[in-house]
């Protein structure tokens, strides 16, 4: 990577949804270049526990221009994710560079462009595409260090499979769909109490690998892309509950639990007593193990100007950052539709925020000098 080099566009982040955003630039034959940090392409989906798969069937898991291989009613595990999204990068010849940290996004002073900085070299471009998602750094409440040292802690994303944990109870904090399918999978190895802790945030009334899921899942599908939306008022309901307070739960439903003999503890571990975790509500819990699926912390300071509102979330339209001109972000949970951060989902973002770069582009070439570089596959 050489210093002063210069690009119609740079997608930041190699997961699904810079590469969708990276098909739809090449479409348009504009000059890009896709840096994500990870050493290979798929590294995010490789490094979640051994047993995720993912909640969505193959038939609704390909991404713009390659099926997704395989059975079109399996799950597909994380693995064959990552996979799929190496072979989807190799296929259409994107220009991704790994192994690239990004420190800072810069406006430039009287613009138009940025200036795009990943340790002691800098790139430039007039356009800019976030697709580092919403999940940035782990989120542990601060009570956690009070913690007995004898307590092993995991947060989820440091969280394999259940051979890494001590002998003893496991207490699982935290009860969206991480939570209660890491608590599923401890349960399953058998040999050891396992807790549940964590508001209740819903689940689905019905087997989603089932007949009856299998004959629900198009109309699933469906809503979940143009009836679940920021356009709807029901879409706007499900959005604020769905950020703030996590997803109802597809996979590990209270009787799956309970059959795994998981036990659901209602109420949030709000403090630590004797060196032990302690309820709200006073109730002291015994663990040798505390996995923590308490979500992560936004961070989008890296950033300036500034492009978020007082909950941490970019203020945008349809991936179009407000007030910074040529700044777009593709991948966010909920950002256009609850599928938007889906690998079948992903696609009408990536498209219309490729479409936007795009138009800008070619105002900017009409307007260039005649002796100005034109753009071209940055392959």
């Amino acid at each position: 990577m050489q210093d002063g080099e210069r690009f119609d566009a740079i997608v930041i982040g190699g997961g699904q949804a810079g590469l969708a955003a990276g098909y739809h630039l090449r479409r348009h034959g504009l000059r890009f270049v896709i840096l994500d940090a990870g050493a290979h392409v798929g590294d995010a989906w490789r490094s979640r526990w051994d047993s995720l798969r993912l909640f969505t069937p193959v038939r609704y898991d390909s991404m713009p221009g390659m099926p997704f291989p395989g059975d079109r009613y399996a799950f597909p595990t994380k693995d064959q994710v990552a996979d799929y999204l190496d072979a989807y990068a190799w296929y259409f010849d994107l220009p991704l560079r790994t192994g690239v940290h990004v420190d800072r996004v810069r406006a430039t002073a009287g613009g138009p462009g940025f200036v795009v900085t990943a340790g002691e070299r800098e790139l430039e471009a007039d356009q800019v595409i976030l697709a580092t998602g919403a999940f940035h750094h782990p989120s542990v409440p601060a009570f956690a260090r009070d913690l007995d040292v004898g307590i092993l802690q995991l947060h989820s994303s440091e969280y394999r499979r259940p051979a890494q944990l001590r002998d003893g109870p496991a207490l699982v904090v935290g009860a969206a769909n991480s939570g209660a399918e890491i608590a599923l999978d401890i349960a399953r190895a058998g040999n050891r109490l396992v807790r549940l802790a964590g508001r209740d945030t819903g689940h689905l009334p019905f087997d989603t690998e089932g007949r009856l899921g299998r004959w629900l899942d198009p109309l699933i599908w469906f809503g979940a892309n143009h009836v679940m939306t920021v356009r709807s008022p029901i879409g706007r309901r499900a959005r604020d509950g769905i950020l703030f307070h996590g997803e109802p739960v597809e996979r590990a439903r209270p009787a799956l639990l309970a059959a795994a003999g998981v036990e659901r503890v209602l109420g949030r571990v709000g403090g630590v007593s004797g060196g032990r975790p302690v309820l709200e509500d006073g109730t002291v819990l015994d663990a040798a193990n505390v996995v923590w699926c308490t979500g992560y912390r936004r961070d989008y300071s890296w950033i300036e100007p500034s492009i978020t509102d007082a909950d941490g979330w970019p203020v945008q339209d349809r991936g179009v950052i407000a007030g910074v001109a040529g700044l777009y972000i593709v991948g966010l949970p909920f950002q256009t539709a609850i599928a938007s951060a889906l690998l079948g989902g992903v696609w009408r973002d990536a498209a219309y925020v490729g479409d936007r770069v795009a138009e800008r582009a070619a105002l900017a070439r009409a307007h260039a000098p005649r002796d100005a570089i034109p753009a071209g596959s940055a392959g």
